[in-house]
């Protein structure tokens, strides 16, 4: 699932592309073809992210919400667009640019009122300038659930992800296992501006980079094409920093590795 950094990403490329002109939206597939003709020939105003939640902006008050979960993925290529190959639950087309939507968790049409209470159900991202960390440290202080489940809970803090996820606690070196409320208010200043700070890395290369150079050595990364990181998918193999095997254990339903030796 793509991380926030990437939607991020993402709402930069369609202001870009499609900002302040009208644009022709669709549904190839028919599963978006009614919120589709809401905002088809419309202008587009902006676009903006909530963590992974990718907003579109209409000057007719529309909001076209998406998730992109696992499989959702946008394919951007210049105008005149190729005819649609597959599951297209959405295209836009602009002036010069237009875009493939396939596979999202959700796509819809939603208002204002609808956006509030997605505002007030999930946790801030560490990549707006209106965020709050104190929502999420209120949340943490008084938790007895790991740091590294609350950290993969959206309602607490949004946007993050697998990888931000392992790669942040161990940057400040914090067991992912210690209960939320044991960690103290200046780790979690720690963990939320290193979040903050690498995530807007994340935007800006369009890859999640989170090894320092002095550690930039040993084992490539674990896969092609895949970020270089500290331990997450580096189950056994020896920390970049300590030499320690890198441990897994599965928290929460989801994979998580960590260095006993640097996070004790």
């Amino acid at each position: 699932m793509p991380e926030g950094h990437i939607v991020h990403r993402l709402a930069g490329i369609h202001r870009d592309r499609f900002g302040g002109r009208p644009v022709r939206v669709s549904s190839p597939q028919g599963r978006f073809s009614d919120g589709a003709r809401l905002v088809d020939g419309r202008v587009f105003t902006g676009a903006e992210a909530l963590g992974k939640h990718l907003l579109h902006f209409y000057d007719n008050e529309r909001i076209v919400h998406m998730h992109l979960g696992i499989y959702g993925v946008f394919r951007e290529q210049p105008v005149p667009m190729a005819p649609p190959v597959g599951q297209v639950r959405m295209r836009m087309v602009g002036a010069e640019y237009g875009t493939d939507l396939r596979g999202p968790t959700r796509c819809e049409v939603v208002d204002e009122g609808d956006l509030e209470v997605l505002r007030a159900r999930i946790g801030p991202d560490p990549l707006r300038a209106d965020a709050d960390p104190d929502r999420a440290w209120t949340r943490i202080s008084r938790s007895r659930s790991a740091i590294g489940t609350l950290l993969m809970d959206q309602s607490v803090i949004s946007g993050v992800g697998n990888i931000y996820r392992a790669e942040v606690l161990f940057r400040q070196g914090v067991d992912p296992l210690r209960a939320g409320r044991d960690v103290s208010r200046e780790e979690w200043d720690r963990i939320w501006a290193d979040l903050a700070a690498l995530m807007r890395v994340g935007v800006a290369d369009g890859g999640i980079v989170v090894v320092e150079p002095e550690h930039d050595h040993g084992a490539p990364a674990y896969a092609e094409g895949k970020p270089r990181t500290y331990v997450y998918r580096r189950a056994g193999d020896p920390c970049r920093v300590c030499g320690t095997p890198v441990l897994h254990r599965e928290l929460s339903a989801r994979n998580l590795f960590w260095c006993p030796g640097c996070q004790s």
